[in-house]
């Protein structure tokens, strides 16, 4: 497709541009295999190159007037807007999701792109009381300088925007490293919205590249100030102790391992739907995704005669197909070491409800039950098509296993009392949780963010001002101090 070809370069300084790497990544449709480009990687000379030309473009950018910022991103939003049936087609080729899952993203991706315009005029400073006569104090908040965006493969257009356009309304330079198998999603289709809108040179940048070639230099360069990194937890373990020796801060969104809780006066097909959709949207490619879904031992019979029938029915292939619920896994690896993962669980003794087989990077979704408590798969992320199905016997146990994982990102909570739903979402260690609805859930106004094992901070609403900017304190004595010597 001529959109792979034009976009899959690398833009550094308001040119599209060749890596002077000795190696290409190849972006591959996970579905047919099909050779979309290959990119030539960039090197730590270009790495410093895109930092060192959004420094420079920074300044002035942080000069220019909130107005002028707004009026750059409300021509980004009307651009995407025109071209999202194509980003669309986009990124069905090269993620391998349904139509419907790249509609909801692009349309969120939209939403949050909306809101940043509304926070370049938002940024406000403040005039505090002095405890010293005649001293005033205000505090300004100002943009932090660079930010470096490194982004997954599941959301790429999604989790860089919801960076990258805040980041550059409130006066920031960004620079991209999208992940390798989403270059263009979450690379060059938003540089390209952003050249075409009028975002001045050398405010952003993208670099297509690999740690086997730059090593840490997105992270170690002395420019960004702000590492904003979504991915694994073994890597954000990586990049937060990396950042934090060069004083860096970071907002980490890392892997979860949500339960979806079903009381025993929950409604049950409704709960299904739920559960479904939680588990297996995005062929459970997802950090939000219900990894274990726990149901009371009153409900489980009925619930689970209904949850797997749903499953069984859910149809796994081309995405492109309308009737396509589940397409491929990102890769082969991954196709790889699912189908690895769920014939051990077997070979320890749960019990697979369904199973699903394997034909290339197509893995069709499988319910596990029986599993011990004990057992490591329950305490682990699953970024595949594979539900665990666990019974508990009354609230309390309910919470206690909700809780018995070292993740802490997202979940959800099934009743008919919407205040017990409430009541029990308050004792679930996680960063969000939602009642009587899907464990995946985003929103522009809200706090996203893990506890525990998954990630440090929050963007959303005023957490996005707080990752984005900094504060600073100018006092000012319009009497005379007094001091003692």
């Amino acid at each position: 497709m001529s959109i792979f070809t034009d976009l899959a370069h690398q833009y550094i300084d308001g040119e599209w541009l060749a890596g002077t790497g000795s190696w290409d990544i190849i972006d591959v449709n996970p579905y047919n295999g099909e050779k979309l480009a290959a990119i030539t990687v960039a090197t730590v000379e270009q790495v410093d190159r895109a930092y060192r030309a959004a420094e420079r473009a920074q300044r002035d950018w942080a000069a220019t007037s909130p107005y002028a910022r707004r009026a750059v991103l409300e021509r980004a939003l009307r651009i995407a807007e025109e071209r999202q049936k194509e980003i669309v087609e986009v990124m069905i080729d090269e993620l391998g999701g349904t139509r419907p899952k790249a509609e909801y993203e692009v349309h969120l991706a939209m939403e949050f792109l909306r809101e940043a315009i509304r926070l370049a005029v938002r940024p406000e400073g403040r005039i505090l009381p002095s405890t010293v006569t005649g001293k005033e104090n205000r505090v300004q908040r100002l943009p932090v300088g660079v930010v470096a965006v490194i982004s997954p493969f599941n959301f790429p257009l999604l989790v860089t925007l919801k960076s990258v356009a805040p980041a550059l309304a409130l006066g920031n330079a960004v620079v991209i490293k999208p992940n390798q198998n989403a270059p263009v999603s979450g690379g060059g289709i938003i540089a390209r919205i952003f050249e075409d809108a009028g975002l001045p040179a050398g405010l952003l940048n993208v670099l297509v590249t690999d740690i086997a070639e730059i090593g840490d230099a997105i992270l170690t360069h002395p420019v960004p100030k702000v590492i904003s990194f979504a991915g694994s937890d073994r890597t954000g373990r990586h990049v937060g102790a990396v950042a934090a020796r060069h004083f860096k801060r970071t907002v980490l969104e890392l892997s979860g391992n949500s339960a979806l809780v079903v009381l025993d006066d929950a409604d049950v097909d409704y709960a299904v739907d739920a559960a479904v959709f939680s588990r297996f949207v995005f062929q459970g490619q997802v950090c939000m995704a219900a990894n274990r879904i726990l149901v009371d031992a009153s409900v489980a019979e009925e619930f689970t005669e209904k949850f797997t029938a749903r499953v069984r029915a859910l149809k796994t292939g081309d995405p492109r197909e309308a009737d396509t619920h589940i397409g491929p896994l990102i890769n082969s690896f991954q196709a790889d070491a699912l189908t690895a993962l769920v014939d051990r669980a077997v070979e320890s003794g749960a019990t697979a409800l369904v199973r699903g087989a394997t034909r290339g990077n197509l893995v069709e979704p499988t319910v596990l039950a029986g599993l011990p408590e004990d057992s490591p798969l329950l305490g682990q992320e699953i970024f595949g098509p594979v539900a665990l199905l666990v019974v508990f016997d009354g609230e309390d146990e309910a919470v206690r296993l909700a809780n018995a994982t070292p993740y802490g990102l997202s979940g959800a909570v099934h009743t008919r009392d919407v205040e017990r739903g409430v009541r029990f979402a308050q004792r679930v260690e996680t960063g969000m949780i939602h009642v009587n609805d899907s464990t995946i859930g985003d929103e522009p106004l809200a706090a996203f963010g893990g506890e525990k094992d998954s990630g440090l901070g929050r963007l959303g609403g005023e957490a996005t001002v707080e990752a984005f900017t900094t504060q600073k304190w100018i006092s000012i004595q319009h009497g005379r101090t007094t001091f003692p010597f």
